[in-house]
């Protein structure tokens, strides 16, 4: 019987990058190289970054962009061999929390029409459809559905977060 390290999501550190990057290449046709995660942990001050890890091994990622009010969800990934195992569930938890820190009114991000696991999980979350961008993705024009959480201090995010926290342990 295997037997694996619980899944704990922090700060995404430099050191982190060669792992977030290897997800990221096996997640998207088109993805970010080393560099730019780099530049987003040194140098830009409205991006925030996590990680998830079962033991020392980097299992998914995310990061926002705090744009004036508004928690932007730039990048989220989960590697291959952890999808389906709630790390995306963490991930987007851990976003929520890390939203209400940085004084984010509410959540917003792209997501891909074809992308049916995200769209259910967002969707899961609170996040509604209220916009498309036409031919969005550059490496294959595929559209973007733009869709974003409710205000984030409303109960009904408040319970949905609080019952989800319970959920996950």
């Amino acid at each position: 019987m295997a037997v694996t390290a619980p899944v704990v999501v922090g700060r995404m550190r430099i050191a982190d990058v060669p792992e977030v990057h290897e997800i990221e290449r096996l997640s998207f046709q088109t993805p970010w190289p080393p560099y730019a995660f780099e530049q987003e942990l040194r140098g830009n001050r409205l991006a925030h970054y996590v990680v998830a890890r079962a033991g020392e091994q980097v299992v998914g990622f995310a990061g926002v962009w705090l744009m004036v009010d508004e928690a932007h969800i730039t990048t989220f990934a989960v590697h291959p061999d952890w999808r389906r195992r709630a790390v995306g569930r963490q991930l987007l938890l851990n976003l929520f929390e890390l939203a209400r820190t940085i004084s984010a009114r509410r959540m917003t991000l792209e997501v891909r029409p074809s992308n049916e696991a995200a769209r259910a999980l967002y969707g899961a979350y609170g996040f509604e459809e209220v916009g498309r961008r036409t031919a969005y993705y550059t490496d294959d024009g595929e559209d973007a559905l733009v869709m974003t959480t409710p205000d984030l201090d409303d109960p009904r995010m408040d319970a949905l977060v609080a019952t989800e926290r319970e959920r996950l342990g």
